[in-house]
């Protein structure tokens, strides 16, 4: 049975589950251990988590009058939080659609596109930006300055799919190779930014900075030695120091650079604070970090758990926002991982759910005007145990009486093709 407790009741002897935060917040490269080593829960305790999992069947139990939470507990808690979002975004909808002034003709290359069309673009984007970023890295290594105006033109196509299609190279950007993670990551985050900008109802100035954030917010981490980047295994002390200190180095590389404004500096800088003040490098606490900043926050976090990287496994896109979830108010500012969620959905492209008829799908895109109904494509039924003619539904069709019962786990059923069911190809589609 999983429990989840207070860092201060944490003991030896316990089995550590899961820690309630971002892997970048601790020098744990395993998440899932016996604690036995005095030296072990004395670092963990000196991170920034303040709660973790235990698992009291593999381990010791917390001792009796610690405030401590089922799993049940909690997945009930944001479960509930979740159809609230989703009720909230549907009246948004309603009350919009109701006050919504003339349509005006965009740019063509803004029209909106069909997932499978805009996939096809994106996947072409996500190239090219791969090579300009790690184009980027490697000046910064040599101490030269990032060309700002390559960089704001790759802002500029990412934007543009996003607003033709958001789920596309949000999507797809998400299936980079541990190898690829440091300068995809960096693309992912620009998209994820730009479709949350969009979201609160940004300028198309401010968009462009996020945007611009996004791609920029990591540069630090070029000054970081491979080895350290990419080490699979735990780190030591001095190595997380020196992962910990690539906000101040990028911050210092753009800033001398000069050739960025102030609001991307500062998402560079404190992309890893947090609300309740326990992030770095400045500890800032609630409004005395910069919208922007706080929307960094999230979009990082959401890229690098659902990643794959050197040491670990990603996690499945809709178990990472359950996840996230338990962290807000702490770690997020709660109005912006809404405006996150609503942003990409409840259930991202790429989630694996379970149907109430007992039907497994994968998300291939979202619906319009619910957070709960997505187009889902139906391939393996759980009644039978046997894979079924594969079938893309729209749960929001007035036709459709099925509905999402659960999320799914990937690792659990471990289907081989999962990411072909909505990008269309197999391997790497970029």
């Amino acid at each position: 049975m999983l429990k989840r407790i207070q860092i201060q009741d944490l003991a030896l002897g316990m089995f550590v589950q899961e820690f309630c935060g971002s892997w970048m917040e601790h020098p744990f490269w395993r998440s899932k251990f016996l604690l036995e080593d005095p030296a072990d829960l004395a670092r963990i305790r000196a991170t920034a988590i303040t709660e973790l999992w235990i698992d009291i069947a593999r381990g010791r139990d917390v001792a009796a009058g610690a405030v401590t939470q089922t799993r049940e507990q909690v997945e009930a808690r944001i479960d509930t939080d979740f159809s609230d979002l989703a009720a909230m975004h549907a009246m948004e909808t309603a009350a919009a659609s109701s006050v919504r002034p003339p349509a005006i003709p965009a740019p063509r290359r803004r029209e909106s596109a069909t997932m499978q069309n805009e996939l096809r673009e994106a996947a072409s984007i996500c190239q090219q930006a791969k090579g300009a970023v790690i184009s980027m890295f490697t000046e910064a290594r040599m101490g030269r300055a990032v060309d700002a105006g390559q960089a704001q033109a790759l802002v500029q196509d990412i934007s543009d799919s996003v607003a033709r299609n958001p789920g596309a190279l949000i999507s797809l950007a998400r299936l980079k190779t541990a190898d690829d993670y440091t300068y995809m990551h960096s693309v992912a985050v620009c998209a994820l930014m730009v479709a949350l900008a969009r979201q609160l109802g940004l300028s198309d100035a401010h968009t462009r900075s996020a945007g611009l954030a996004g791609l920029l917010h990591d540069l630090g981490k070029a000054a970081i030695p491979l080895e350290v980047l990419n080490k699979p295994g735990k780190l030591t002390d001095e190595e997380f120091d020196v992962v910990r200190r690539h906000p101040v180095v990028g911050h210092e590389m753009l800033k001398e650079g000069g050739q960025v404004n102030a609001p991307v500096l500062d998402a560079c800088l404190h992309h890893h604070e947090k609300i309740d003040g326990t992030g770095y490098p400045d500890r800032l606490a609630g409004e005395k970090i910069s919208l922007i900043a706080r929307m960094a926050a999230v979009c990082d976090v959401y890229d690098a758990v659902t990643s794959d990287r050197p040491y670990k496994h990603g996690w499945d896109p809709s178990e990472s926002l359950r996840r996230m979830a338990e962290w807000t108010g702490g770690h997020f500012d709660p109005r912006v991982f809404q405006a996150f969620v609503k942003s990409i959905g409840i259930y991202p492209v790429g989630s694996l759910v379970r149907l109430a008829s007992g039907r497994l799908g994968v998300v291939t895109e979202q619906g319009q005007k619910s957070l709960v109904t997505p187009r889902v494509k139906v391939f393996f039924s759980t009644r039978s145990n046997l894979r079924i003619p594969p079938e893309e539904i729209d749960l929001a069709a007035p036709s459709c009486s099925d509905r999402i019962a659960a999320r799914e786990d990937p690792a659990k059923w471990n289907f081989p093709d999962l990411h072909a069911m909505w990008t269309g190809v197999a391997g790497q589609p970029w």
